[in-house]
């Protein structure tokens, strides 16, 4: 490993699907891995046994490689930093949480839930807004910095229940430098003395973190907003054990469509809007949260859309590939303010990166499966010319089939109420249209309006009748192209058996 090398990391926790946000945080750190050579790891951080949620790590898995975004080394991967799963790397923290200890760092505390409950109570009590454990309350509880130390050898060999806490000095002031906020300073008053190893030998976020990043190699810490304030107490931490801090990176908040408020699991509630990658059917409240990738979005988009939530690349470019992306990517166009989600945005992006897509594997993919269901036998290149023209006015594959249903397979007849002109116009389509040659937008549009003006008619009157006889519908493909595509014998053949409906008003 070279002495440069970039190594970051996504460590999500099994306590529920993933969230957009943190799928935009393992984007982060995929790009900037992979613009600088480095390696990308993906570790489990599943320390909080009370929270987990069953199947929330294979989710993480799943959404990961659906969206293309592959670790280097991880719990499927395996690596040199292994094993990547918290919950299996429980012996290697007790021994970090003690060296503190013994460096005057960290201390024991023996309180109990109910001195814990009293101590919160009472603080309380006396309208203190956030009660902590800190210089003040400790030395009025049950721990090693009060307790005489034949008291505390005492309890620890009778395997009394305790847990391990950073002493955190009030006097201190801590500083953390952040690379998109630059330097964050907090009074060590203001924080809490934090619990490092929990009653039952597991460590806590904090000290797991810590300890994981520091033998992993992580040389950039790149993740939400939200864990700004822990930064301070981790920035104690590496100081206490004598480590090189990594670069920290906190990402903006991702706001809701109006600008207003984190997006959340309320506003996909009420809004029906995809704030998941996959679908995620809720096991507490039962409600199936449907994911992007059901909604009908290409991976590359939704990649394209959240790398733009938050990031700004240094020229006008908003449609990028996988690659491109690498290749843009700088912590430098990371933003600090919030970014709004806006669904329509993410619409238009897969919309642009739908146009790109090849014609045949859109045909052979969405479009011909579902024509051979409605046992309509259809060939390959017919397929493909429809995609070809229908893409362009969708947004998402799978709405190939309906939306270019008439291609196949004529609209059900029905009257349609014409005037006279209107009537003499389709007659004299039905005419014009047999002598067209060559069949292609450009001619059938000079004859559509060869026809329209012997009618003395205006286009308004008659392109639109036209559209509804040929198609059954009011929009769709530019009519001219449509009709190309449509063929000049099943435009006439629809026009023919359209006479017979046609009342004359």
């Amino acid at each position: 490993m070279g002495e440069n090398k970039v190594i970051v990391r996504y460590a999500p926790s099994p306590t529920g699907p993933q969230h957009i946000g943190g799928i935009r945080t393992a984007l982060y750190n995929y790009l900037f891995a992979k613009k600088h050579r480095g390696t990308f790891i993906l570790r489990i951080e599943d320390t909080d046994q009370t929270r987990f949620v069953p199947k929330s790590e294979s989710y993480i898995m799943e959404a990961l490689a659906w969206l293309g975004i592959t670790p280097d080394q991880g719990v499927i991967q395996g690596g040199p930093c292994g094993p990547y799963r918290q919950s299996e790397r429980k012996s290697i923290y007790k021994s970090y949480a003690e060296e503190l200890i013994q460096k005057g760092k960290a201390y024991y505390a023996f309180d109990t839930t109910e001195a814990l409950d009293t101590m919160r109570s009472r603080l309380k009590a006396a309208k203190v807004a956030a009660p902590k454990y800190n210089a003040i309350t400790r030395a009025a509880m049950q721990n090693s910095l009060t307790l005489p130390a034949e008291e505390v050898t005492r309890r620890l060999e009778a395997a009394e229940p305790y847990v391990i806490r950073l002493l955190v000095d009030p006097k201190a002031t801590v500083k953390v430098y952040d690379q998109v906020r630059g330097w964050v300073k907090v009074q060590g008053a203001s924080l809490d003395d934090k619990v490092l190893l929990k009653e039952d030998g597991m460590p806590t976020y904090h000290l797991a973190n810590i300890v994981d990043d520091h033998l992993m190699g992580i040389t950039h810490v790149i993740r939400g907003e939200e864990w700004l304030p822990s930064a301070p107490i981790h920035a104690l931490l590496y100081e206490a054990f004598g480590w090189e801090p990594p670069l920290f990176v906190h990402l903006p908040l991702i706001l809701r469509n109006q600008g207003e408020g984190k997006l959340s699991k309320r506003v996909a509630q009420e809004s029906d809007t995809p704030i998941f990658p996959l679908t995620w059917d809720d096991p507490t409240s039962g409600i199936t949260f449907q994911g992007f990738r059901e909604r009908g979005y290409l991976p590359e988009a939704l990649l394209n859309f959240l790398a733009l939530l938050g990031w700004h690349p240094s020229g006008d470019q908003e449609i990028f590939t996988h690659d491109e992306l690498i290749e843009a990517f700088s912590l430098k166009g990371i933003n600090k303010s919030g970014a709004r989600f806006d669904v329509e945005k993410a619409q238009w992006i897969n919309q642009q990166h739908l146009k790109k897509m090849n014609d045949g594997y859109l045909a052979t993919t969405y479009l011909l499966p579902s024509l051979k269901a409605k046992g309509l036998d259809v060939s390959l290149d017919k397929a493909i010319e429809v995609c070809h023209v229908v893409k362009e006015r969708i947004c998402f594959p799978k709405d190939l089939p309906e939306e270019s249903i008439y291609f196949f397979q004529p609209p059900p007849a029905y009257p349609h109420a014409v005037t006279q002109p209107q009537k003499a116009f389709i007659n004299a389509c039905i005419t014009q249209f047999a002598s067209v040659h060559p069949w292609n937008s450009e001619t059938i549009k000079a004859s559509s309006q060869a026809c329209t003006q012997a009618a003395e008619l205006k286009s308004r009157h008659t392109m639109p009748l036209l559209r509804k006889i040929l198609t059954g519908r009011e929009k769709g493909v530019k009519l001219p192209l449509m009709m190309a595509v449509l063929g000049q014998e099943e435009v006439i053949n629809r026009l023919k058996t359209s006479q017979k409906s046609l009342v004359t008003s």
